[in-house]
């Protein structure tokens, strides 16, 4: 038996505007919650951050947040925990992605409810390093899905390996890297997809395949392939179980008054019963049933859009902070800036005007660590002037109500001097990167 487990990572920035989103929604998530809905045998893996469940609900787009929780009820998803706003969590602080973390979980439990189950963690962007393993063991994980190029022995098809930390276990799910591309990039078709998934399984007696892409990959990046690609991988695959279910259609139970099938329908019997025998669709939950654990392994840092010659200079993060890329050099550095900042305003506010400073600062860099800055500055090929400036406008607004809770604190002077120095080195580097704006 041949196990499918596919997986679906809806996600939009917090600095998103109104028209995108509804496009997105509109060309996406309605098509895939109504496709969902159509097939009621179809199942999937799902992740989507806090952030967008909440922008769905705030700009009136809350039918896909009934929707996927209606599917989630009746077991047809399942969700998967991660970062509320979308950060790198390998490159912030450990107390940061807890939080984020948590945040998330609080949130999409509201709109989600009881459906809302998150046995397993979905790192953004599938950025990986062991630093984030703590936190995701200590908002009760069972498993963590990283990118195929992270495996660091033999690619398991039937055994399901484990990241053990500090006595602690983690089963860990690597996905197939080169079957989620062809699908991402409209590289195959239904019919070769199903024929690739067969072609993996080899003399094993069961095995599992995984597969993970953007939700917006469906209807918003490709045109219609929810309905092309996705649909027509689930009804095919679950035509194939009716004759065996219901016991028609093959030579041995059919009715002797029918006509025999000509050559054409015994072959498309044959290959009914074929597949019933080896794909099934699963959630990734139901393999940690199905498959047994393997060995402790430490994955490599790495991302979804991470390569081997990537690994090899140690450049695990390739779109989102570079060797070479002086923007997410420099955007680094304000972040570095914001959060020390904001953790010193939220220390030593005391006073009703210093707390209401310090508490918008946490509020807002909570947002502005997202990932998108960082992928729109790569420039492999993504660039976008724009959307680099808003993640800087953010990162100045946690800066400057930081800076303004420190002020109106009872920190000596001498202090404070030394924490405007950090703001008078943010607006430098500030500076730097819209010339780069600018001159790009």
């Amino acid at each position: 038996m041949i196990y499918w487990a596919p997986l679906l990572h809806f996600y939009q920035p917090p600095t998103q505007v109104h028209w995108v989103l509804k496009k997105v929604c509109q060309e996406s998530y309605r098509p895939l919650v109504k496709l969902f809905q159509e097939l009621p045998y179809a199942k999937v893996t799902v992740n989507i951050n806090g952030v967008l469940t909440e922008m769905l609900d705030d700009h009136g787009m809350s039918d896909v947040i009934t929707g996927l929780r209606k599917l989630g009820e009746k077991g047809q998803i399942e969700f998967t925990g991660s970062g509320r706003y979308h950060p790198i969590l390998p490159l912030i602080p450990r107390e940061e992605m807890f939080r984020q973390i948590v945040q998330n979980h609080q949130i999409n439990s509201r709109f989600f409810g009881s459906a809302y189950t998150h046995h397993g963690f979905f790192p953004p962007e599938m950025c990986y390093s062991r630093d984030i393993v703590k936190p995701v063991l200590d908002t009760d994980h069972q498993w963590m899905i990283l990118s195929g190029v992270a495996c660091p022995v033999d690619w398991p098809m039937d055994i399901i390996h484990e990241i053990e930390y500090q006595g602690e276990r983690l089963a860990v799910f690597f996905r197939d890297d080169v079957l989620s591309n062809r699908v991402s990039f409209r590289q195959t078709d239904a019919t070769t997809f199903i024929k690739d998934l067969k072609g993996l399984k080899g003399n094993k007696q069961d095995i599992y395949i995984i597969t993970a892409m953007d939700a917006e990959t469906f209807g918003h990046h490709i045109p219609r392939w929810e309905e092309i690609f996705l649909a027509e991988v689930y009804e095919t695959l679950q035509n194939t179980e009716r004759p065996a279910k219901e016991n028609k259609g093959s030579p041995k139970h059919r009715d002797l008054m029918q006509p025999l099938p000509t050559a054409e329908q015994h072959s498309d019997l044959l290959r009914t019963v074929e597949a019933e025998e080896t794909i099934k669709v699963v959630t990734i939950c139901e393999l940690l049933d199905l498959f047994p654990r393997g060995q402790r392994v430490d994955p490599q840092p790495s991302s979804w859009s991470t390569t081997k010659d990537d690994l090899k200079v140690a450049n695990p993060y390739p779109l989102w902070k570079a060797q070479g890329n002086t923007i997410h050099q420099f955007q680094w550095q304000t972040v570095k800036i914001a959060i020390e900042i904001t953790h010193k305003a939220m220390g030593v506010a005391t006073t009703e005007d210093s707390r209401r400073y310090a508490e918008i600062a946490r509020g807002v860099l909570d947002s502005a660590l997202h990932s998108d800055q960082f992928w729109w500055a790569s420039r492999a090929p993504h660039w976008d002037v724009n959307l680099v400036n808003r993640g800087l406008m953010e990162l100045r607004e946690v800066i400057l109500n930081a800076y303004k809770a420190i002020k109106l604190s009872p920190m000596s002077e001498e202090e404070k001097t030394e924490y405007y120095y950090r703001v008078i080195a943010s607006r430098e580097i500030r500076n730097k990167i819209t010339d780069q704006l600018f001159l790009t």
